[in-house]
């Protein structure tokens, strides 16, 4: 079935989006962006990149990244250059977004129960190398059967298990199971594996609690995954996880790969839930900012910035300022932040630039179009941001 209507048009300008880098005519300092901006030290994140792979790999497992942290094709395809066994979206647009940038063996880890979503899956499934959905119902498996009966790829289905976060997923063992004998027998699907995603984990504050917590959880999926083993059902893939639980899900030994996302750019939020050596999570390196401008004073003891709400998404914590010591950001509104110099300075500030950590990356990254990438202090290309925007 071919796309129509609003969603054939919505396709259209999202296949036209940029998504390969943009070389800069010549390298600039950071003084010279337009703020505020949004910046990616390529150095520090090769190293974030390194790292989860290598830690992941020294425990016998794979790592499935999320693309809703950075919806960049530039940023999916270093993951996978890195040896990610695919790539995640949260949506179906982001999916296409990185199908029609050429990223392969993508998995939408959110149900799809509408026959127009369905269809253009089954469409994407033949321009893809691989593509995966999770289900976690009968309709959903009803409207992708359907799709797929009339598409001309191969469309692969994980179960979604809930255990306790209560968002997406199925919580009934018998229902997984027959899901899953369904998905098996069903033409034009293919059985994957099953998914497990404890969000409200993630930023369980204390290493050791975290611990305690997470793995309990995994231990009700590890009786789930024995019993489609013996139905003759055994996953190919079982995966979960993210950045938080990264180096506790690695102990589970049913696990095939971990949908890590926040690892590449890290943000106040996770810095803050603590790491296993101490009260900071500092396993991976900020390579996230949003740079902006001082443009006033109005007292001796604030400054204002250019970068309010819109230049920042925040769930619970305020932006961190990195380059000017003493101070703490506040919101002042859509377009503005003040920072708060908790001593006198005789510094000028008027005019300098200073980088934030952002507070909640993901969504903070859907506020800009693009990343100004820099190596060694300076600015070399952008980045589109080309799934920006990309919520169904």
């Amino acid at each position: 079935m071919r796309a129509s209507g609003p969603l054939a048009a919505a396709l259209e300008r999202l296949r036209a989006r940029p998504a390969a880098p943009e070389p800069l005519d010549r390298p600039v300092p950071l003084a010279e962006l337009p703020t505020p901006a949004l910046v990616l030290d390529a150095d520090a994140l090769d190293r974030n990149l390194v790292r989860m792979a290598d830690f992941l790999g020294s425990h016998g497992k794979g790592f499935r990244p999320h693309a809703k942290t950075h919806k960049c094709p530039e940023l999916a395809r270093l993951q996978i250059a890195a040896g990610a066994a695919g790539i995640c979206t949260a949506k179906v647009s982001e999916a296409a977004a990185m199908v029609y940038a050429g990223i392969p063996r993508v998995l939408v880890t959110s149900p799809v129960v509408s026959a127009d979503r369905a269809s253009l899956l089954a469409a994407l499934a033949a321009e893809a190398g691989q593509l995966d959905v999770v289900v976690d119902s009968e309709l959903g498996l009803d409207v992708l059967s359907a799709a797929a009966a009339g598409g001309a790829g191969e469309l692969g289905v994980v179960v979604d298990v809930d255990v306790a976060m209560g968002r997406t997923g199925n919580r009934d063992g018998d229902a997984i199971l027959r899901l899953a004998e369904r998905a098996a027998a069903t033409p034009g699907l293919a059985y994957r594996g099953v998914q497990h995603y404890a969000g409200h984990v993630m930023h369980v504050k204390g290493h050791g609690e975290r611990r305690d917590r997470s793995l309990k959880l995994w231990e009700r999926v590890t009786g789930i995954v024995g019993r489609l083993t013996d139905a003759g059902l055994a996953p190919g893939i079982v995966t979960g996880g993210g950045t938080g639980t990264y180096d506790i899900d690695c102990a589970v030994p049913v696990i095939t790969d971990l949908q890590v996302g926040s690892y590449v750019f890290m943000d106040q939020e996770y810095r803050l839930i603590g790491g296993r050596e101490g009260e900071w999570f500092d396993d991976f390196e900020v390579s996230l900012t949003v740079l902006a401008t001082a443009i006033s004073q109005p007292t001796g003891a604030a400054v204002t910035v250019d970068a309010g709400y819109k230049s920042f998404a925040s769930d619970s914590v305020n932006p961190e300022p990195l380059d000017v010591p003493d101070t703490e950001f506040r919101f002042a509104g859509d377009e503005h932040g003040v920072l708060l110099l908790r001593a006198p300075t005789q510094e000028p500030l008027l005019g300098r630039r200073a980088r934030f950590v952002t507070p909640h990356c993901d969504p903070t990254v859907n506020l800009y179009d693009w990343y100004w990438v820099c190596r060694d202090g300076l600015v070399t290309e952008v980045w589109p941001i080309t799934a920006r925007g990309c919520a169904w």
